[in-house]
């Protein structure tokens, strides 16, 4: 393969962007064009990316899914292959040769391919606790791909058609996340937006991208424990996730910076998700009994309290507050839906952007 098209979202990646464009430069003779989608950096990021002669982009971020869908919709890519990249991810030497020695023949038939994470924190290989290998969809042909953009918190890439693996890692290493209070900051910022997301698949019942199945590919598979994940008990799961990651899957083994890592992102960070579940849940005086109620109602069946609200929501004539944006005037959805303001006939509806809110009178 001897054509890519690389694209990079950014916001402010000045200590991770030159290590991801240096190993494009260095080892990547396939890359034909770089794009960097920039979301407003107020750091050197865009000048960082000039330097090595990427395409820089400026576009407003709202979700990393709509950013992505943005970008395969408005780039003017020449290749018929993309590697989609996040500003901390490098492509190792191996890696590049592995892509580089990809032919049509290799390709017949495929439409995207699946690339092993080797995940670094605080410069250690988390190797272990079911980290490693993590497979994810980087390389896909123009056209192919679907993206869910109900996704709040991160972005994937699904393929309906045929896939296939490489052999060789893509290394993913924050170096912004050395300071613990950013690790923690983000991370709970992902826990709103996640227990948003979750809320919202415990009322709709969205159908997937594609089909989860525990025998499918890596995408698939991620779908159906998700699904099972978002079954079980609220604030039994992050002590049972950690138990499994930390000991099970030998967690331990990955030495301090691990012990940080698995105890932060697979238990802290799991337990804040419930905990705003649980919160807007109060907020509303709705039970997940009531919400599991609403899922396994039959079609045609009279409609409980939870989708009451949601279709109350959606047929009142609502304005938003809040900074203007330039979607403010975009109707609104039954996932803006967050909370109920109690004891009053206002409505209060939470969107991905923190800063704005909607108000049905």
């Amino acid at each position: 393969m001897n054509s890519i098209s690389v694209v990079v979202l950014t916001l402010n990646e000045e200590a991770n962007l030159p290590h991801t464009l240096a190993s494009l430069q260095s080892s990547c003779q396939w890359a034909r064009d770089i794009f960097i989608v920039d979301a407003g950096s107020s750091d050197r990021t865009k000048a960082i990316a000039e330097e090595f002669g990427a395409t820089v982009v400026t576009h407003s971020f709202e979700t990393h899914s709509a950013q992505w869908r943005w970008a395969l919709e408005n780039l003017p890519l020449t290749s018929e292959w993309i590697l989609a990249l996040d500003a901390d991810q490098r492509v190792t030497p191996e890696l590049a040769r592995e892509i580089g020695e990809l032919d049509d023949a290799s390709l017949d038939g495929v439409d995207g391919v699946f690339i092993k994470r080797r995940q670094w924190f605080r410069q250690r290989w988390i190797r272990h606790g079911g980290y490693y290998p993590k497979y994810l969809l980087k390389l896909f042909r123009r056209g192919k791909v679907v993206i869910d953009t109900s996704d709040l918190v991160d972005h994937h890439f699904y393929i309906p058609g045929p896939v296939r693996k490489l052999r060789h890692d893509l290394i993913e290493s924050n170096a912004k996340e050395d300071d613990i209070a950013f690790f923690i900051q983000k991370h709970n910022r992902y826990a709103t937006l996640l227990a948003r997301e979750e809320l919202r698949w415990r009322t709709e019942s969205p159908q997937s991208a594609i089909e989860p199945s525990l025998a499918g590919n890596p995408d698939q598979r991620a779908l159906a424990l998700k699904r099972l994940w978002r079954r079980m008990p609220l604030y039994v799961r992050p002590f049972l996730y950690f138990f499994y990651r930390y000991f099970l899957r030998l967690g331990f083994l990955d030495g301090k910076e691990g012990a940080i890592f698995h105890f932060l992102q697979a238990f802290w960070f799991r337990l804040l998700v419930d905990i705003n579940i649980d919160e807007m849940l109060r907020t509303n005086h709705i039970s997940l009994a009531r919400v599991a109620a609403n899922r396994a109602a039959p079609p045609g069946a009279e409609a409980s309290p939870v989708t009451s609200v949601f279709r109350r929501a959606q047929g009142r004539g609502c304005s938003r507050t809040g900074p203007a944006t330039a979607d403010s005037e975009s109707p609104m959805k039954v996932a803006d839906v967050v909370r109920l303001k109690p004891d009053t006939t206002e409505i209060w509806l939470a969107h991905a952007k923190p800063d704005t809110t909607s108000r049905c009178i």
